[in-house]
């Protein structure tokens, strides 16, 4: 019985590391070579300037910075904020509530 137990226990938390691992494939992510800050950076950045969970991230081509960023939903304090961070600099180009239209 305990055997079983640890064995589901186990298989649990890799589910829980797969999860939660920056290594899951994002929108946009084969971008990423173009990009000197890599996903795992620019979510640091993005939860430093807007602290709480991000629930979506993506690396996109946009207007602004050098035109490479990643953008992150982020849930804080129960309102959803997109953090922007340039894949260039790691720069914060945008931190706001998220709009009634969200993309």
């Amino acid at each position: 019985m305990k055997k079983l137990v640890l064995a589901g226990i186990a298989a649990f938390a890799t589910t829980v590391v797969i999860a939660t691992s920056d290594a899951i494939a994002y929108s946009g992510s084969e971008m990423e070579k173009d990009a000197k800050i890599s996903m795992q950076q620019a979510s640091a950045i993005a939860l430093k300037a807007r602290p709480g969970k991000i629930t979506d991230r993506e690396l996109e081509k946009e207007k602004g910075g050098s035109g490479l960023r990643y953008s992150f939903d982020v849930q804080s304090h129960g309102t959803a904020y997109e953090v922007g961070v340039d894949a260039m600099s790691g720069k914060v180009l945008e931190n706001a509530p998220e709009g009634k239209n969200p993309d």
